[in-house]
């Protein structure tokens, strides 16, 4: 088998492990603690999936992809970044056109940090055809990932990261922490957000309006955004 094809196998197992764990994770979180929380997408029916598909599909491939012409890689990619920032817009536009107001994001906040912090092994075994490697370090736990270059291991970052605050909301969730049900979803896309914007410093990806990369212009109006949802208070919330 080449190279190649068994790194794509081996993205897609995690992949699949990612999507397992964070179904897993919020059917469990669901009977738990979050049955009110899911309720509230009830009232947009079967068609909020669909949007929300649709919306992170779209931002994910087009954010993924032009990053990557911007650095120079004439290719098609993914982004995990793009594809929150697409659903959120999808769902936005859909409740808005529906009047809907009240906040539905909450049940998928389990199930994101645990697809990031599980999802992004797979990126760290891929090598260097994934285009999620970090620059050159000294740093003592460098990786080689098939250039001969010792590097940022920017992905292992980004989960561990992740694998802390999931670990915290579900403190938060277990304690019923007024601000972080009303919140959560909010706040994850905050610390999201910021935590990447920092990551993304380590990447060699190209500026899109120096010094800052695409992928760091999405996660500041990101960050920008949640924070004008927490502003706004429960009754006048419209995200996700």
């Amino acid at each position: 088998m080449r190279a190649s094809a068994r790194i794509v196998i081996l993205h897609a197992v995690f992949d699949v492990l990612a999507a397992s764990a964070s179904a897993g994770v919020t059917v469990v979180c669901y009977r738990w603690r979050l049955r009110d929380a899911a309720h509230r997408i009830e009232s947009i029916g079967m068609g909020y999936a669909l949007v929300l598909v649709c919306g992170a599909v779209a931002g994910g491939f087009a954010a993924g992809t032009l990053n990557l012409w911007l650095s120079g890689v004439p290719e098609v990619g993914r982004s995990i970044v793009g594809a929150l920032a697409g659903g959120i817009v999808a769902i936005e536009l859909c409740k808005r056109a529906r009047g809907i107001r009240h906040s539905t994001g909450l049940v998928f906040v389990p199930a994101l940090a645990t697809s990031v912090a599980i999802g992004r092994w797979g990126c760290y075994f891929s090598g260097m055809e994934d285009h999620t490697y970090g620059t050159a370090t000294s740093l003592p736990w460098g990786h080689d990932f098939g250039d001969g270059v010792l590097r940022h291991p920017v992905q292992l970052y980004e989960s561990f990261t992740m694998l802390a605050f999931l670990i915290a909301a579900l403190g938060l969730i277990a304690a019923r922490n007024r601000f972080f049900m009303n919140n959560g979803f909010y706040v994850l896309v905050m610390f999201y957000a910021g935590q990447r914007f920092i990551w993304e410093f380590l990447k060699p990806y190209g500026a899109a309006i120096e010094p800052f990369t695409l992928f760091q212009l999405i996660c500041a109006g990101l960050f920008c955004y949640s924070l004008v949802m927490m502003w706004g208070g429960p009754d006048e919330r419209t995200g996700p």
